[in-house]
């Protein structure tokens, strides 16, 4: 196991991007927020009231938060947002804004997620439609193209198309182990750990489908979160809308929505939405239950920029740290979709790191323009690196 210690733990005062997040895009979500919907006074005087808190006051100690005492609200409380683990906050800022609108309440804006328009207008975007038209040409190597579909998420028309478009994407890679992952799918159990809604949940759908119609995977658990999370992370919501998206295109996206319906129907697509989903922690803290589903899998897929920071900890890790080493506590074989878009980064050889940092400085690291597919076939689960 690396040394935790020789990399600190990321906190919002480490680095520009970490500041720059908390103290101009959580303002910038919140005005989003507030103009999405007709909120009512009651919300507004609450959406001002967070964005003061959030940007100069300190962490409150809040009532009917039960879960979140657990999970560092007692340790935290009373300090500055940017003083505390920057995941963290990053979290309790989204459980903040769900308080502000009333989506835990009991009056009539209960469970409406503040997010949706954004991503329904994602889902019902002309890009949308390209890429599933584009599924009608996958003939010669749609294990390819569905997984770089799936690692690029709302640029999955990279991943699509055979083409030089797709070459670009391939060349992007900082890390890939992509063969070695494709032995580990024989016929068994797939977690697929989803990141967003929208255009990336929907090559996550359709790889989840394709893997089901090939029999490379016999049964598939798509985790998703319980409530709206980092403004596009997916809910049960989302996974409907999608599906219904794909069920009523045409050509091959129609064949794969319906495969997908059928195995929701006879459980051989199984949603999961836990708690831990939503946690501001590390999955090397997660409950034991959660751990066993995972360790029951053949493979346990993690999509996404904030879930790879949660597998590998939310630490400035030397980027050369092996991918194996601080992903060995995990209890089953474990394989990472990202696209970088933060300063975590585990599993570089010396010279991609060196020529990275020659080419771009630290920007390739959050620019959203690099992504690796990283693969620990055999953890040994001995111990956790808290």
């Amino acid at each position: 196991m690396p040394d935790s210690a020789a990399a600190p733990v990321i906190l919002g005062t480490t680095g520009p991007f970490p500041h720059s997040v908390l103290a101009e895009r959580h303002p910038a979500i919140i005005q989003q927020v507030r103009d999405a919907f007709p909120y009512g006074p009651e919300q507004h005087r609450a959406l001002d009231a967070l964005l003061r808190n959030c940007t100069e006051g300190a962490i409150e100690p809040l009532p009917g938060h039960d879960r979140w005492h657990d999970w560092g609200l007692d340790d935290y409380a009373g300090q500055s947002w940017f003083d505390v683990p920057w995941l963290w906050s990053e979290s309790w800022f989204y459980r903040r804004l769900l308080d502000a609108v009333g989506y835990f309440g009991t009056g009539p804006w209960q469970g409406i997620d503040p997010f949706r328009p954004f991503k329904l207008a994602e889902l019902d975007a002309k890009e949308t439609d390209e890429e599933l038209a584009a599924l009608d040409t996958l003939d010669d190597d749609p294990d390819h193209a569905l997984l770089h579909g799936s690692l690029w998420g709302n640029r999955a028309d990279l991943g699509f198309r055979l083409s030089a478009e797709a070459g670009a994407a391939v060349s992007a890679l900082v890390a890939d182990d992509s063969a070695v992952l494709w032995p580990l799918l024989r016929g068994g159990t797939l977690c697929l750990v989803a990141d967003n809604a929208g255009r990336e949940l929907v090559p996550d759908l359709l790889l989840i489908a394709h893997l089901l119609d090939t029999g490379r995977v016999g049964r598939a658990v798509l985790h998703i979160k319980p409530y709206p999370y980092y403004v596009s992370d997916a809910t049960t919501a989302d996974v409907l809308d999608a599906l219904r998206r794909l069920t009523a295109a045409p050509g091959t996206a129609a064949a794969y929505g319906r495969t997908l319906w059928s195995a929701m129907s006879d459980g051989r697509l199984t949603v999961r939405a836990h708690p831990f989903s939503c946690a501001p922690l590390p999955y090397a803290e997660m409950p034991d239950d959660l751990r066993a589903e995972f360790a029951s899998a053949d493979l346990t897929l993690f999509k996404g920029d904030l879930n790879y920071r949660r597998l590998v900890g939310d630490r400035r890790w030397p980027p050369t740290t092996p991918f194996a080493d601080v992903t060995a506590w995990f209890p089953g074989p474990v394989a990472a979709l990202r696209t970088l878009k933060s300063d975590v980064i585990t599993g570089l050889s010396a010279d991609t790191e060196a020529a990275l940092d020659a080419a771009e400085g630290q920007r390739w690291r959050t620019a959203g323009t690099h992504a690796l597919i990283q693969v620990n076939p055999l953890p040994s689960a001995a111990t956790s690196p808290r």
